[in-house]
């Protein structure tokens, strides 16, 4: 073996301490989340360009719900049409870089890392080299582990999407939420005026995050036209078009995020295709988008949190056998901010 090859080799070698197998929460088949359970699974080993981490925490997002339900049916055709094809749940993690897949050069062994991976609800996951950043000194791994996915789709909402200016008026829909929580702030260091719709019981916690007016939706009705807003961005909830306008300037924009609530075959998308195809006619712009996942946008998060511009709203903690509770907490609308499911002991 040449030297160049060896060297290489010891490069991609796991920590000493990895072991053969991990508990991860596994899934045969789509489902209820309380059928969810931890379960011995095989360590996985990297490839081209991938990172293993050890797991300390990850998010639980309504993209994970999708995915362990396998509802709306069209998310069956990206992910597996009778059974998932990825059997360990979960996409937000930040943890500790344990060994490297070959042609990785942004990560060492031993780092701390956050982002977007494969099956983080387990003790060990692997993420593809470029949709993973450093955790900026002084934040700590749960905080870090809620960022990535919600985070991500706030700041393409906001910046790439609404094109967000200081000194507009921006509103909130689902301000409490996970992709909610990082829009309230992210809007408010943009210089915007913010205002956060959630219930009654999510308001102080939309306060805490720099929102300038809170609307409880339960008594009053942030959509009813009395106020305009230059970018609205709704996170939650099936609200009419004709109604999310009223609440827009002229030429305001609007940036649905996601699609809930909607039939058992294509979920919300419906409103969305609709609202695109209603921009092309009206001065608003109505409009939505797929985030992408890369770590162009997990770096920018990482410079807001090492500056304390971004604050993880950290909700509810839950433990890894724990899963289907969290999964069934966040359907109910009893989610504050981002939960996480803490997993390992990492720093």
């Amino acid at each position: 073996m040449t030297a160049a090859r060896r060297a290489a080799r010891d490069e991609q070698a796991p920590a000493a301490d990895v072991p053969p197998r991990m508990r991860a929460i596994v899934q045969d088949a789509y489902g209820s989340p309380d059928r969810l359970a931890p379960a011995e699974r095989p360590v996985p080993r990297p490839g081209d360009g991938e990172v293993l981490v050890a797991v300390h925490a990850a998010g639980v997002d309504r993209g994970v719900w999708h995915l362990v339900t396998g509802m709306p049916f069209a998310v069956r055709l990206g992910f597996g049409l009778r059974r998932p094809r990825q059997p360990v749940p979960g996409l937000d993690l930040a943890g500790v870089v344990v060994a490297l897949g070959p042609g990785v050069t942004r990560f060492a062994v031993g780092q701390r890392v956050f982002g977007i991976g494969a099956g983080t609800w387990a003790e060990y996951a692997l993420a593809r080299e470029d949709k993973l950043s450093h955790v900026p000194d002084g934040v700590d791994l749960v905080g870090a582990a809620t960022v990535a996915v919600s985070g991500g789709t706030a700041l393409q909402a906001l910046h790439d999407i609404g094109r967000v200016q200081a000194g507009q008026r921006v509103l909130v829909i689902g301000a409490s939420g996970g992709v909610g929580s990082h829009a309230v702030q992210l809007a408010r260091a943009a210089g915007a005026h913010v205002t956060g719709v959630a219930g009654p019981a999510k308001l102080d916690l939309v306060r805490s995050l720099g929102a300038h007016e809170v609307v409880d939706y339960t008594t009053g009705d942030p959509v009813d036209g009395r106020l305009r807003y230059d970018l609205v961005i709704d996170t939650g909830g099936r609200r009419p078009l004709r109604r999310l306008r009223r609440a827009l300037t002229p030429t305001g924009t609007l940036v649905i995020v996601g699609g809930e609530d909607g039939d058992r075959i294509g979920g919300g998308v419906d409103r969305q295709l609709r609202a695109l195809a209603l921009s092309v006619f009206v001065r608003q712009r109505l409009t939505t988008f797929v985030a992408r996942e890369h770590h162009t946008s997990s770096d920018r998060l990482a410079a807001l949190l090492a500056d304390s511009i971004l604050r993880p709203a950290v909700g509810r903690r839950y433990r890894l056998e724990e899963a289907g509770a969290a999964l069934a907490d966040l359907a109910g609308g009893r989610a504050r901010g981002k939960s996480v499911i803490v997993v390992g002991q990492a720093t």
